[in-house]
């Protein structure tokens, strides 16, 4: 690739790095008075009014076709709701450290999703070589040869799931959301937002509308989850999709 191109993302791409790393911190500590359901409603629910008013702002053009809102809205199943509910289960078992580390694997499941269903994408050789390699920094951290170490074999598998998602879902929006040529407003606020409305029955019907008192810290935690981890962070990720590919 040469090196103006890759210039031209790399920037978006450790900016969109420290958002996510940080947001699996953000999730722990709304955990404190939200449910796992809360926690994926809210993030998705606030990134998705951080959204409107941008659109709004801005005059962005929406889809304008029901198969384009159909493909964002099984993105949004992807990359947001089903992660969202999945990760946030877990970190009830599980460090944001553990949780940030398993969602960096996310490009190794992406390169197993073009090889098995996404061959449109073909993956360099040193890609293939980096994917050898992350499986093996996975393992490592997993410390798979004693099980999971001392980690909740249950909530590993939910991160994994997590993940596969993620993997499933990159490949995903470049082949089937990307072509449209849509405005990333757009296109993030869909997702974000039909993910939302996706999760809000789950939501109301697993439990509480929180489930501890509404403190300062965590309260600004959902925020800046929904803002910036969820709102901001998927325009950036679908920039960065569409310039370097999956």
């Amino acid at each position: 690739m040469p090196q103006s191109r890759r210039n031209d993302w790399l920037f978006t791409f450790v900016i969109l790095g420290v958002i996510w790393g940080s947001s699996f911190l953000f999730i722990k500590l709304s955990l404190e008075f939200l449910t796992p359901a809360g926690v994926a409603f809210w993030r998705t629910a606030l990134g998705a009014v951080f959204l409107v008013v941008i659109v709004l702002v801005r005059r962005v053009a929406m889809p304008k076709t029901l198969k384009q809102w159909v493909m964002i809205w099984i993105s949004g199943l992807l990359m947001s709701a089903i992660p969202a509910v999945l990760f946030s289960m877990a970190q009830q078992h599980v460090s944001s450290s553990l949780a940030s580390i398993m969602n960096a694997a996310t490009p190794i499941f992406t390169v197993i999703a073009i090889l098995i269903a996404f061959r449109e994408e073909k993956p360099k050789p040193y890609v293939l070589v980096g994917l050898v390699v992350g499986l093996v920094g996975v393992a490592v951290v997993l410390a798979v040869w004693s099980g999971f170490g001392d980690n909740d074999p249950v909530a590993v598998l939910l991160l994994i799931a997590a993940v596969m998602c993620y993997g499933i879902g990159t490949p995903f929006i470049r082949k089937y959301v990307t072509p449209f040529g849509l405005p990333l407003h757009s296109a993030v606020l869909v997702q974000v937002g039909s993910s939302a409305v996706t999760l809000l029955p789950y939501y109301l019907l697993t439990g509480p509308a929180t489930s501890g008192p509404i403190e300062f810290v965590p309260f600004a935690a959902i925020i800046a989850l929904g803002l910036f981890g969820t709102g901001w962070a998927y325009v950036l990720f679908y920039e960065l999709v569409e310039k370097a590919g999956s």
